[in-house]
């Protein structure tokens, strides 16, 4: 897990970073906005509230390498990269847009469907969907036939 900061805030919460998680056995990755990172506290209380209240202790946990060896922690190093690009590509376009029906979103709304997206596509190393190999079934996506 890596925390992506230096956002715009966006929102009534003010979300200005996220943290992502990612599975090393499933390939599954969660996306977590949150206002502000200050503190070890601050990601055990995301941490407790999203992953360990859901899914329960996971007995291993890889978290946070230091500046130069980010290598340790590569699995989310490429997510943070590759979530990082799809926010730019947003971004380029402007903090916040209007659909065809007059909603404003943010970054942080598109959060929830990248996640969706990534989760239940075929991974090149499993051969399954992180989806499949974590729960056993896909989620019904619109655009998965």
């Amino acid at each position: 897990m890596d925390w992506v900061t230096g956002l715009v805030p966006v929102g009534k919460e003010n979300f200005n970073a996220f943290l992502i998680i990612v599975d090393r056995f499933s390939k599954s990755v969660r996306f977590l906005p949150y206002p502000k990172v200050d503190t070890a506290m601050d990601t055990a209380l995301v941490f407790w509230n999203n992953i360990i209240s859901t899914c329960g202790v996971p007995k291993h946990i890889l978290s946070f390498s230091t500046a130069y060896h980010p290598q340790t922690n590569g699995l989310a190093e490429r997510m943070i990269q590759k979530m990082e690009d799809i926010i730019r590509r947003f971004c380029s376009y402007g903090m916040e847009y209007k659909d065809h029906e007059g909603y404003t979103h943010y970054w942080v709304t598109i959060l929830p469907a990248v996640q969706l997206a990534y989760n239940t596509r075929q991974h090149s190393t499993t051969g399954k969907s992180p989806s499949l190999v974590e729960k056993g079934w896909n989620p019904y996506c619109l655009w998965i036939t």
